[in-house]
């Protein structure tokens, strides 16, 4: 036992002075005059010539030492392509995906991945995945408040190829550098890789980091010194026209229309780091239905972005306020009536400001007049620790208008523990003056096990923001059937503490305690809400985990409710309640996967039981088969009872790389909504795809509202 123990101590040391001597030299992207075939086989002269970068740390279920499976990646560019060779070596020569559906998470597929902050200021950059089978995803990452989060909507043509040699899984890649935003007078670019090995449910990665970051956490990018860059880009035109028919069916109102839509996207690259999108007409039928929820709240539910005009640089955009009071939310954007054109200028104007502007005008139609929507934004690194960013956002009509203009400033410290965010804005409206005003100020801590944070904001009852989303300003009274617009103040403070095993046969951490509590105060400064979150939670060695959640709430309601929707109104009064929820999750690992809860308590007067069930069946590499089932059962006594269902089936069928069904079941009793839509999507070309979308809603009772067919094709020309 002694003897095995000094073996393996005197390995990790051999392994770790030799990954030190190897980095000992500069992480460096060299420029190869020379082009190669991506094949997966490495066997041009040029991948011999080029330094290795090996060494990877474990990220995931443990943050502790170096990979056993160890992952050699060589990286370089002609001014055309950036190629990359990875080399993982597994210990078995099976591999598993979830899916060969393009642009989907490679959470569950064994997969390689890399990370590019081309602009080297961690506040936005790409990311490009292959799983094991060749299917490819990339999108975004940018930063969010505290966080950074990843869109897989936005799209790039590049070349992938994977090779399964035995226990090596070999990736090959070349990605046009006319898609990135850089700077030839920035040459550095922040570069993570890192790999998912979904059998034995670990992830490995590059440059350490430790399970408290995200492992896309652009601060700890391994900083490349890239060489020769050109000057622009060798394309700086793309061209997608499509045309979309379109017949739909009202059975209600016994009407029915067929349109003929021809559109257009242009991208026009200013400079390597600048570019310039354009759409004329655009038609969004084929992006993804909406994840239908049960909301038990008095407030709307936000929805995410999903259309790719509004996608690239959009952190720019979307990061001009905090969650739940932001001034520009893109989907207000034609949610009344079709978008005519839209133009967007966005990326990087120097080494440290970034610059985005966007317009689009609407239509106009029998009940909505032509409305068109400016965000201007300009934001400025300051120092290496201070960035800030100012904005406005504005919506004109002929007959009325509203902008909201604001300053924001980041900070982020040299150690990475500590960041910080305050926000200033104003709002401008028609007729309306005053109380328009809106500000905030958080911080947020975070180390290994321990993070907590702080915020404070007031929003005042006139800072309208007609293209933004702040739902709580807007209270609905149920019994005199009016919205009223009220100013209020927040408090927000979390804690949560995590302690980690590195030895233990079993478990892997113990989540003792996650608090948050939010506080509501009206404009005079009473309580009108106070909400506890309390949880802890359990984590097996391959990330099972059970869990329980309390949540409690006071509320001083001040307008009448009418949760069951049948218009039996909860009235003005102080209410004190909570519920409980206990859960189990499964390993993500196994072709059958599951989550169930359990949910029992108080809601208002009354009373709630609720429980919730998801099944994930993978029959790889052919489908992949989900669903989601929550029931919320509510006594009000007097007021009534009732039970909310909401079902959601989601069924994916894998042709091959490039052709797939994908069919939506959702069934919400609470919007008296069953609803079918399913797509058939081929990418016959690059980014050039042809889909055959048929939508059919009925209500709680199956009797059929509306249906419709659309067929769209587009085609992606490159010069």
């Amino acid at each position: 036992m002694i003897k095995s123990n000094l073996m393996r101590f005197y390995t990790t040391l051999v392994l770790s002075l030799f990954f030190t001597v190897v980095y000992a030299q500069e992480s460096t992207i060299k420029y190869v005059d020379t082009k190669i075939k991506i094949d997966g086989k490495f066997d041009e002269p040029v991948w011999n010539q080029l330094p290795e970068y090996t060494g990877f740390y474990n990220y995931a279920p443990t943050d502790v030492g170096l990979a056993d499976n160890q992952t050699s990646v060589k990286i370089f560019h002609n001014k055309e392509y950036l190629y990359v060779r990875a080399i993982y070596n597994d210990s078995t020569e099976k591999t598993q995906v979830s899916t060969l559906k393009r642009d989907t998470s490679i959470f569950l597929s064994d997969a390689f991945v890399m990370i590019l902050d081309t602009q080297n200021q961690e506040q936005n950059g790409y990311f490009f995945a292959v799983n094991s089978l060749g299917n490819q995803t990339e999108g975004l990452v940018g930063r969010n408040g505290e966080n950074y989060d990843l869109s897989f909507s936005w799209n790039a043509v590049w070349q992938s190829r994977t090779i399964l040699n035995g226990t090596k899984k070999q990736y090959e890649i070349a990605i046009p550098l006319k898609s990135l935003n850089f700077n030839k007078d920035n040459g550095v670019f922040g570069v993570q890789f890192y790999v998912r090995d979904i059998k034995n449910n670990s992830w490995t990665i590059f440059k350490n980091v430790k399970r408290n970051y995200a492992n896309f956490d652009l601060r700890f990018n391994e900083k490349f010194q890239i060489e020769n860059l050109p000057e622009k880009s060798n394309s700086r035109f793309t061209i997608t026209p499509s045309i979309t028919a379109n017949y739909q069916n009202d059975v209600l109102n016994n009407t029915e229309s067929s349109t003929f839509k021809p559109s257009l996207d242009l991208q026009y690259n200013v400079t390597s780091s600048l570019k310039l999108d354009a759409t004329i007409n655009p038609d969004f039928s084929q992006i993804d239905v909406d994840q239908q929820v049960t909301n038990l709240t008095r407030f709307s539910v936000f929805f995410p972005e999903r259309r790719n005009f509004f996608i690239e640089n959009s952190d720019l955009f979307s990061n001009l306020g905090v969650p739940g009071i932001n001034p520009f939310y893109s989907r207000r954007i034609g949610a009344q009536s079709s978008i005519k054109f839209g133009l967007k200028l966005s990326g990087n104007v120097s080494k440290k400001t970034r610059l985005g502007i966007l317009n689009v005008q609407t239509d106009n139609d029998d009940l909505n007049t032509s409305q068109n929507f400016g965000v201007l934004v300009a934001e400025q690194q300051l120092s290496k620790n201070f960035t800030s960013t100012g904005f406005l956002v504005n919506r004109q009509s002929t007959q009325d208008f509203n902008r909201v203009f604001g300053v924001n400033l980041n900070f982020k410290s040299d150690n990475n523990k500590w960041i910080a965010l305050a926000n200033a804005a104003k709002s401008s409206n028609n007729g309306i003056s005053g109380n328009n005003n809106f500000y905030h100020a958080g911080v947020w801590y975070n180390t290994r096990g321990l993070s907590w944070n702080a915020s404070v904001k007031q929003v005042d009852k006139n800072y309208i923001t007609d293209v933004g989303f702040t739902p709580r300003l807007y209270n609905y009274d149920a019994v005199n059937d009016l919205v009223i617009r009220e100013g209020y103040y927040h408090t927000n403070a979390g804690i949560e503490y995590e302690k980690f095993y590195g030895k233990s046969q079993r478990l892997n951490s113990f989540r003792i305690i996650n608090y948050t509590n939010d506080n509501y105060f009206n404009i005079n400064g009473v309580l009108s809400q106070s909400s506890h979150f309390l949880n802890s939670a359990l984590f097996f060695n391959n990330l099972s985990s059970v869990y329980y959640v309390y949540k409690h709430d006071y509320i001083n309601l001040a307008y009448g409710f009418d949760p069951l929707r049948n218009g039996n109104s909860l009235v003005a009064d102080k209410y004190s309640f909570g519920i409980l929820k206990v859960g189990y999750n499964s390993a993500n690992n196994q072709k059958l996967r599951y989550r169930v809860n359990f949910q029992k308590g108080n809601y208002y007067s009354g009373k709630r039981t609720a429980a919730g069930a998801y099944l994930n069946y993978q029959l790889l590499p052919f489908a992949n088969l989900q669903v989601n089932y929550d029931v919320n059962s509510i006594d009000l006594d007097v007021l009534g009872k009732e039970t909310f269902h909401l079902t959601r089936f989601t069924g994916e069928v894998f042709f091959n790389n490039r052709l797939n069904w994908t069919t939506y079941v959702q069934y919400n009793t609470q919007r008296n909504n069953f609803n079918i839509n399913t797509r058939l999507q081929w990418e016959y070309n690059p980014l050039s795809y042809v889909y055959l979308v048929i939508s059919d809603n009925f209500n709680n009772d199956i009797f059929r509202t509306n249906w419709g067919v659309a067929f769209k094709m587009n085609y992606r020309f490159d010069f």
